[in-house]
C-alpha cells in the first residue's frame, strides 16, 4: 500500500490542489520513508510483547526464587503503565503535534529497552518496564494518527489495515525471534530494539510530517482542536493505573491469599471504588482520559467492548502456550517459538486479504466469525491435548485456528472503532481502543496465572491449564456477543 497525502475533498482543479498535487508527488519518498519509519516503531513495541512472553520462563530460571506470579508483573506492570498513559499521550499529541509525542516516545522507548536488558534484579526490571510503558503509550496513538494524516480518506480503511498487520507481523515473527535471542541470553529481547530505535529516530525526525512548520500548519491545527487544548487529566491517569494495578493484585494473589479471604474481597471493592472515581471524574473534567461521549457512539463502544474481551482470551491463549510447551512438554525456548509462530504467521495475510469479507458480511459479523475460531482452537487444545507431546495434532490445530480468528477479529475491531470517530479525534480514539485491550491484556495474563496455579506434576498442569482455556473460551465467546452488537449497531447508523 502506497501511502500519499490528503487529497482535495471536492476534486475542484485550482491552483492550490494542483500545487499540493505537486508537492504530494515531490514528497512521495518522503512519504514512503514516514511509513516505514512508524512501521519500525509499531513493529519493535508489538514485538516487545510476544518476545517478552517467550522468555518469561528463562527470566524465572535466571532469577532464582521468583515465581510465575512474581514475573507476571513484567507483562502486567508493562500493560497497566501502557494503558493508562496511552488517551494522555494521545491527547497531548493532539494538542502539541503527533511528530513530536511521536519522536518522544520513541526515544523513551529505546533507552527504556536498554536500561530493561541492563537490570540486576526482578525489581529493576519492572522499574525499566514501566518507563518502556511510557514510551511505548507516546509512539502508538501517535504513530495511527500519523499514519492516518497521511492517507486520503478513501484509503483509510486499508491504512488501519496495513497498521493492524504490522502487529500481526510481529506475533509471527515474535516467537521464533524470541526463541533465538533466549538461546542467547533473555536480555536480548530488549537489546534487539535499541538500534531499531536509534536508526527510526534519525530518519524519523527528517522525514515525518510536523504540523506546524508554518503558518499554514498552525491554522490547521487551530482547525482540528490541536492548537490550544487542553492538558489531559492526569490525576486521571493515576486513578486508572490503581485501579487496574488493584484489580489485578487480587487476581494474581487470589489462589495464595484464598478468594474469600479480606485481601482479596478488599482489592476488588477498593479496585471497584477506584474504577467509580475515575469514572466520576472523567465525567467532569474539561480533558478527561476517557471522553465518556466517544463511549455513547454505538459502533465505537461495541467494538471496544468486543476488543477489551478478545485481548483478554488472546493474551490468556499466548502465556499458556508458552507455558504449556516449555514447562509440561519441556521445549526449548527456540522449539517454543517454532511451535507457536504458524499462528501469528496467518494473521497478516488474513488480515490483509478479508477486505472482501469484510464488504461482504460486514464487519460486526467478520468479528463475530473471527472470535468463534479462536473459541475452537482453544477447545481443541482443552480436549486433545496431553502431558505427552503430540504437536501435529495436538497444539498446531488449535494454533491455526486461533490465527485465523486473530487475523478476522482485531484489524476488523480496531477499523470499525476507528471509522467511527471524527477525524480530529484519531489519536485520542486510536488511544482509547489501545488502552480497552491493553487493560484485556493485563487481566487476561493475571487471570491466566491464577488459574494454573503452581501445579505439582503433569496431571495438576493438565488441570490448571484446562481451567486457563475455559476462561478463554468464555472471553472469546462473550466478545463474539459484543462483535454481534457492533453489527446491529453499524446496520442501525447505515438505515439512518
Amino acid at each position: 500500500m502506497e501511502i500519499v497525502g490528503i487529497s482535495n475533498p471536492a476534486g475542484a482543479p485550482t491552483d492550490q490542489g494542483q500545487d499540493q498535487g505537486q508537492d504530494r508527488d515531490q514528497n512521495r519518498p518522503h512519504r514512503r520513508a514516514a511509513f516505514l519509519v512508524v512501521a519500525a516503531a509499531v513493529f519493535v513495541s508489538n514485538l516487545d510483547l510476544f518476545i517478552v512472553n517467550v522468555a518469561l520462563p528463562a527470566m524465572q530460571q535466571h532469577f532464582h526464587g521468583s515465581s510465575l506470579a512474581t514475573l507476571s508483573w513484567v507483562l502486567n506492570g508493562y500493560a497497566i503503565v501502557f494503558a493508562a498513559l496511552l488517551v494522555p499521550a494521545g491527547r497531548l499529541a493532539d494538542r502539541i503535534g503527533h511528530r513530536r509525542v511521536f519522536l518522544a516516545g520513541l526515544a523513551v522507548f529505546t533507552a527504556a529497552s536498554a536500561l530493561c536488558a541492563l537490570a540486576p534484579a526482578v525489581g529493576w526490571l519492572d522499574a525499566a518496564r514501566v518507563v518502556q510503558a511510557a514510551g511505548a503509550a507516546a509512539l502508538m496513538p501517535t504513530s495511527l494518527a500519523l499514519l492516518l494524516d497521511a492517507t486520503a480518506p478513501a484509503e483509510r480503511p486499508g491504512a488501519i489495515r496495513a497498521w493492524a498487520s504490522i502487529g500481526g507481523i510481529a506475533a509471527g515473527l515474535g516467537p521464533v525471534l524470541g526463541g533465538l535471542l533466549v538461546e542467547a541470553d533473555w536480555r536480548w529481547v530488549f537489546i534487539v530494539n535499541v538500534p531499531v530505535g536509534i536508526a527510526a529516530i534519525a530518519v524519523g525526525a527528517r522525514v515525518l510530517p510536523g504540523l506546524r512548520r508554518n503558518e499554514k500548519g498552525k491554522q490547521n491545527s487551530k482547525e482540528n482542536g490541536t492548537e490550544n487544548g487542553p492538558l489531559p487529566d492526569l490525576f486521571g491517569a493515576v486513578l486508572l493505573t490503581a485501579a487496574i494495578a488493584t484489580l489485578t493484585v487480587s487476581l494474581v494473589k487470589g489462589d495464595d491469599w484464598g478468594w474469600t479471604s479480606p485481601q482479596v474481597l478488599g482489592s476488588l471493592l477498593a479496585a471497584a471504588l477506584l474504577t467509580g472515581w475515575f469514572l466520576r471524574r472523567s465525567a467532569r473534567h474539561h480533558a478527561p482520559i476517557v471522553e465518556l461521549p466517544l463511549l455513547r457512539v454505538p459502533s465505537f463502544a461495541a467494538a471496544n467492548t468486543a476488543a477489551l474481551l478478545f485481548t483478554l482470551a488472546f493474551s490468556g491463549m499466548l502465556l499458556t502456550s508458552v507455558l504449556w510447551c516449555q514447562q509440561v512438554w519441556e521445549y526449548s525456548a527456540l522449539r517454543t517459538g517454532l511451535a507457536i509462530a504458524p499462528g501469528p504467521l496467518l494473521v497478516p495475510p488474513v488480515a490483509l486479504g478479508s477486505a472482501a469479507l469484510v464488504r461482504r458480511l460486514g464487519p460486526g459479523r467478520l468479528a463475530a466469525l473471527g472470535t468463534l475460531l479462536f473459541a475452537a482452537g482453544i477447545a481443541w487444545w482443552t480436549a486433545a491435548i496431553g502431558v505427552r507431546p503430540g504437536y501435529t495434532t495436538e497444539l498446531l490445530p488449535g494454533m491455526l485456528l486461533t490465527g485465523l480468528g486473530v487475523g478476522l477479529t482485531l484489524p476488523t475491531l480496531i477499523g470499525s472503532a476507528a471509522a467511527a470517530l471524527p477525524p480530529t479525534r484519531f489519536a485520542t480514539g486510536s488511544a482509547i481502543t489501545t488502552m480497552v485491550r491493553q487493560i484485556g491484556a493485563v487481566v487476561g495474563v493475571a487471570l491466566t496465572v491464577s488459574l494454573i496455579g503452581t501445579p505439582d506434576g503433569p496431571q495438576a498442569a493438565l488441570d490448571g491449564f484446562r481451567r486457563g482455556w475455559t476462561a478463554v473460551i468464555a472471553a472469546a465467546l462473550l466478545a463474539c456477543t459484543a462483535a454481534l452488537a457492533l453489527a446491529a449497531a453499524q446496520r442501525r447508523a447505515a438505515a439512518k
